[in-house]
């Protein structure tokens, strides 16, 4: 259960308040930019009650995915993070590596990929005084290859990244969020 009186929950509580009490104060653009911010945190809220409620697991496999996923994220933009180089910072086998991710529906590969590719995204809408090059907000999160980030950029948002960027910065000049 997520109280609305601390943590997370809390945030989410007062956010969500503030929004409905302005929301025919919001223009379409802002109002998207708000409400991808809010799906986010209402994200990160699911994902805290999901770990608090999950059942004990007396081998402690949850809390060492918690912190191998937490170890990936410090190293994100380190393109040479891989499986081997992630299991040997937990001290377990890559086989069990891939075994931990297995059990939660996904691969270590493609969860690395999809926490880059977000925060290529979220790099690419941010308002800057300077265009930043979409090879460089690749490479800077951990792709070694354009093509590569293009195609899977495009392959998880339907749209290429480059065409994102142009989204995100209207011809007026002002950014949506």
């Amino acid at each position: 259960m997520a109280r609305g009186s601390e943590g997370v929950g809390s945030l989410a509580s007062q956010l969500l308040k503030s929004l409905a009490t302005r929301a025919p104060a919001h223009r379409a653009r802002p109002g998207d930019c708000l409400a991808r911010s809010t799906s986010d945190i209402l994200a990160v809220l699911v994902t805290e009650l999901l770990e608090r409620e999950a059942p004990e697991d007396p081998s402690g496999s949850a809390h060492l995915l918690a912190r191998i996923r937490a170890h990936i994220e410090e190293n994100l933009a380190d393109p040479g993070l891989a499986p081997e180089s992630i299991a040997r910072s937990q001290h377990i086998s890559v086989r069990y590596l891939h075994k931990l991710f297995q059990q939660d529906g996904t691969t270590v590969g493609q969860w690395v990929r999809q926490r880059r590719l977000d925060a290529c995204r979220r790099e690419l809408e941010r308002p800057s005084r300077r265009p930043t090059s979409v090879a460089a907000v690749a490479h800077r999160w951990g792709f070694v290859s354009h093509s590569h980030f293009s195609r899977a950029f495009r392959d998880a948002y339907g749209i290429s990244p480059r065409e994102w960027q142009a989204y995100a910065a209207p011809a007026d000049g002002r950014r949506p969020c």
